[in-house]
């Protein structure tokens, strides 16, 4: 809820707010309470306040999770307690395989590349840069570009790597604007994308004809506004946008005003109202006497209409198979959206459709 992925916790708290003003406080006879404790991004604090929470407060599930460090610093305290672990935003692909216990209502780093990287090799993209965080996110988003694109026949002529945190990124887009490649391909995590825009804007990349395309991260509709008309015409994929144009999505957008004026909800929002539809529909599948085990057997499989379109939880891998989505950033009554214009029915947690 503070330090640089603040929005993450503040996303993840207003959808999970969203969701149980829609449906009430309790199943089955249990009540849902929800204890909000603030990890500042940092993994030891995390793993601590787990701690606390199982022993201390006799939490049935945890939840959250804006990173993956922190996500993995946590994973052995739910094996060793068995208690249901609800990752809401980290995407790194593995993070599930560090505990049994571990569900994602977000999506995974392959899993989101995937629809962009195959869209590019179909629309005039055949050298292409790559700039990433230095870390393992970073690293999952290169791996799933060079089989999307480069298997399909992209070269990828470099790959950059920035701090995760505070990148100044003007040294890294003159060096990709002296590359010269078709394309620039840019994941990074939720937060730091209005400054690249920004900046890509400004270093010209646009005017020499070096597309951009991602991640849908680095044009989270959370501060999207921010980067100013640098965007317009940005390709990204991702499993959700604000601008999704269901009946569920318009209700999902309008509540989550009410809980948050200052917001929007993006993929992260979303995931918050989602992990919280697992939790709630595992307690009515046991009845509302669920334990750890239980609950967590009871939400394998799952399949639900979500404000990003339909879900199922993959019994094997713990992730949604969900859509994938292609967007464009566009002016819509004078405020940018991420627009849809087609989609990739299906996908797994390893990019692969179902």
């Amino acid at each position: 809820m503070t330090g640089p992925f603040a929005s993450t916790g503040r996303q993840i708290d207003a959808g999970t707010r969203v969701y149980m003003a829609q449906h009430g406080d309790s199943v089955d006879g249990r009540k849902i309470e929800i204890i909000l404790k603030d990890d500042g991004g940092v993994a030891a604090n995390s793993k601590k306040i787990a701690q606390e929470l199982i022993v201390n407060d006799k939490v049935n599930v945890i939840a959250g999770f804006g990173l993956t460090p922190i996500t993995l610093a946590v994973a052995p305290i739910a094996t060793q307690s068995k208690t249901p672990m609800v990752v809401m935003a980290a995407q790194t692909q593995s993070v599930t395989d560090a505990s049994p216990y571990i569900v994602r209502s977000s999506g995974t780093i392959p899993q989101v590349t995937a629809g962009v990287a195959q869209w590019a090799t179909k629309n005039g993209f055949n050298k292409v840069v790559t700039l990433v965080p230095d870390y393992a996110p970073g690293y999952e988003s290169e791996t799933a570009l060079k089989k999307y694109f480069g298997g399909s026949g992209g070269t990828i002529i470099e790959e950059i790597r920035v701090p995760m945190r505070n990148p100044d990124f003007a040294p890294f887009l003159q060096k990709v604007r002296d590359l010269k490649p078709d394309g620039l391909f840019v994941m990074l995590p939720s937060g730091p994308g209005a400054a690249l825009l920004k900046q890509y804007g400004q270093r010209g990349l646009e005017d020499a004809g070096i597309r951009l395309i991602g991640h849908g991260a680095i044009t989270d509709d959370d501060n999207l506004n921010e980067a100013g008309d640098a965007s317009m015409g940005v390709v990204t994929s991702d499993y959700y946008s604000t601008a999704h144009p269901s009946e569920l999505n318009k209700k999902f957008v309008a509540d989550y005003k009410k809980i948050d004026p200052t917001a929007r909800p993006n993929f992260f929002g979303v995931a918050g109202y989602d992990g919280m539809h697992l939790i709630y529909a595992a307690l009515k599948k046991t009845d509302g006497k669920g334990n750890g085990d239980q609950l967590l057997e009871a939400m394998k499989g799952l399949s639900f209409e979500s404000p990003r379109g339909p879900v199922t939880l993959d019994p094997d891998t713990r992730d949604f198979i969900q859509n994938i989505y292609l967007r464009k950033v566009e002016k819509v009554d004078g405020v940018l959206y991420n627009v849809e214009f087609d989609v990739v029915e299906n996908v797994n947690a390893f990019g692969e459709t179902k």
